[in-house]
């Protein structure tokens, strides 16, 4: 079954649709992830590119690393998608931009390496130094 998901940036000048399900979620605390968004962590949910439209208003993107494109809104800065060409067939969705950020099921913790040290990760979902694959 296909669900269509909602979601947007802070201030309402980016929505977006999105069908799921997501095909993996997790939290990455990457040093990159900790920069772009201004928080230790952020929970990442993946569709397929060609499932992602934008409803309203238009995202600004940052080559943030080789490889790598960040998605925001220019008005608020919110931080809603990350593609790498190498997963040309896949975009990341910041879970926190959802309208219902509780509908992705967050499998792992990835990028670990970097995890701020005050931070304790108190789930039993599986823990990966680097990518989860």
């Amino acid at each position: 079954m296909t669900e269509t998901l909602a979601g947007g940036c802070f201030c309402g000048t980016v929505r977006f649709e999105v069908e799921g399900p997501e095909t993996f979620a997790c939290f990455c605390h990457c040093r990159s992830c900790q920069r772009a968004a201004g928080a230790p962590v952020v929970a990442w949910a993946t569709y397929l590119r060609n499932t992602f439209r934008l409803t309203h208003g238009e995202m600004q993107s940052i080559r943030s690393s080789p490889g790598v494109t960040r998605g925001f809104c220019a008005r608020c800065g919110s931080s809603i998608t990350y593609e790498h060409a190498k997963r040309g067939d896949d975009i990341d969705i910041t879970v926190s931009c959802l309208d219902d950020p509780s509908a992705p099921a967050l499998k792992a913790h990835i990028w670990t390496e970097d995890k701020q040290p005050w931070l304790t990760i108190g789930d039993d979902l599986p823990v990966y130094e680097k990518n989860s694959g």
